[in-house]
């Protein structure tokens, strides 16, 4: 039982950054019908980050050190954020309501990013070395430990998620995306800047990418590819979760990382993808839309 509790835990926390990196996705698509096939190189990029950020941290005082990953977190967001505010406003924006144009254009962005990571980078892996605030792990009972690391990232996820409600439901700025997701053309009819819209937007859904990216660097080395490993399961978030949708996009992520670490439990890892493909394939054939869909009316209406 201590095992299969550590296994749904360590499920959620990876269904943490899964929803992350998710949202910022599912908002674009939702915002511009533009599918991002480069989202998951502004995941690395917050990993590459964080990582210059450590080596910066290592040349100073040591008793500074544990501090560069609380700095490494705003930093990846503005780094992805600037990166993808620059592809939004010289590749994207000819894109919109061009699914398969973007497909393409975006999946070749997603290459030159890696090719540029490996002339910068090198291509073996590199590794983050973890703060030490954040080794170990909390001890429920003899033999079940919850690591510090991934309680960490379920803490960040949560308050990323909150901050991402606030700006959506709780400002200005929010209801001016959700007016030009539901309808742009009454949007721009009420004097809505749809073009700036569109720009923020994108930089916001990069920029948490970017974050995703950071965390991830508690689990395990990085590399140019870092991104494509986590780009299928994004999409699948958002697909199953609705399109725009701040819930769906939390529990898409939640049943995709956990159902995974379940059917990994009693089968395999190749064998607990083809199953929750299928669950989803299936789910879908009933609700097409997904979990939740956003709800709008046409001007003809």
């Amino acid at each position: 039982m201590g095992t299969y509790i550590l296994q749904i835990f360590n499920g959620i926390s990876v269904s943490s950054i899964l929803m992350l990196a998710a949202l910022g996705l599912a908002i674009t698509f939702g915002l511009m019908k533009v599918i991002n096939m480069a989202h998951g190189e502004f995941i690395m990029i917050g990993a590459y980050v964080t990582y210059l950020v450590q080596n910066l941290f290592i040349h100073l005082d040591k008793s500074l050190f544990g501090l560069y990953f609380v700095l490494a977190i705003p930093a990846s967001f503005v780094v992805a954020a600037f990166i993808g505010f620059v592809l939004e406003g010289t590749v994207i924006r000819h894109l919109y309501n061009r699914p398969l144009d973007s497909i393409l254009a975006t999946w070749g962005v997603s290459l030159v990013l890696q090719q540029l990571a490996r002339s910068i980078f090198g291509a073996p892996n590199v590794d983050v070395k973890s703060p030490g605030w954040l080794e170990g792990g909390l001890v429920l009972h003899q033999g079940l430990q919850l690591p510090y690391k991934r309680l960490f990232i379920i803490a960040l996820v949560i308050t990323c998620i909150l901050g991402m409600f606030v700006l959506l439901y709780k400002s200005k700025t929010g209801r001016r995306i959700r007016a030009v997701m539901q309808n742009r053309e009454m949007a721009e009819s009420m004097g809505i800047n749809t073009r700036r819209v569109d720009a923020y937007t994108f930089a916001i859904g990069s920029g948490l990418a970017g974050i995703a990216g950071c965390a991830l660097t508690l689990l395990g080395s990085i590399g140019s590819t870092l991104g494509t490993n986590y780009i299928v399961d994004t999409f699948m978030v958002v697909v199953l979760g609705g399109v725009g949708k701040l819930i769906g996009t939390v529990a898409g992520g939640l049943f995709i990382g956990t159902a995974n670490t379940t059917l990994e439990f009693y089968t395999n890892t190749s064998l607990a993808k083809v199953l929750v493909f299928l669950l989803i394939i299936t789910f879908l054939q009933w609700r097409p839309k997904g979990l939740f869909n956003i709800s709008s009316r046409s001007l003809d209406e």
